[in-house]
């Protein structure tokens, strides 16, 4: 018995959403057992792990509301991935900051690239052809931290630019479910 495309893209959403999801609760655990396991070590405060499931829970929900609104593997990986990369911008930058420590001002700016993926994405109406722009845009914004950040530390000039690959992973993998649409 063959599987038709909308049954195979079903099971296909299912296992994503699992994958979305339990990462997200393993990636919770890690500094709980951390913690635990070597109190002395191990920093975290309540609010700490309060943050850290905030950002997992809206990660995830991200993720989750991506993978339903496609059936295309390629709309749906880049929303992971551009998902992904702001979720490591946001925890770096909160945790010790890009450019000296989490308390640097210019650390801001960093912000100022994940607000500018969301607004783009809600000005291309989540649409594959729109994001894929929103995305490449992000990059292009992404890539101009690196030139502040170089001025302050030459090492956040590559941290930097992994960044900025992430947002042009996801600006190609829209790019291409835009081309499967039309």
């Amino acid at each position: 018995m063959t599987m038709t495309n909308a049954e195979r893209d079903a099971r296909l959403g299912r296992w994503l959403r699992l994958l979305v999801w339990g990462g997200a609760a393993v990636a919770w655990l890690f500094p709980l057992a951390a913690k635990l396991l070597m109190a002395e070590g191990m920093l975290w405060t309540t609010f700490d792990f309060i943050v850290w499931g905030v950002m997992l829970l809206v990660a995830a929900a991200v993720c989750e509301i991506g993978l339903r609104l496609s059936g295309s593997l390629a709309w749906r990986a880049g929303v992971v991935v551009a998902a992904g990369t702001a979720f490591l911008i946001t925890w770096s930058n909160l945790a010790v900051g890009i450019i000296g420590d989490e308390n640097n001002p210019l650390n801001q700016i960093f912000f100022g690239v994940v607000a500018i993926a969301l607004a783009g994405s809600f000005v291309a109406r989540f649409r594959p052809k729109g994001m894929a722009l929103a995305m490449l845009v992000t990059a292009v914004a992404q890539f101009a931290t690196a030139f502040v950040a170089l001025a302050y530390e030459p090492i956040v000039f590559a941290i930097v630019g992994v960044f900025a690959l992430g947002w042009l992973l996801a600006a190609w993998l829209f790019r291409e479910a835009g081309r499967a649409v039309a």
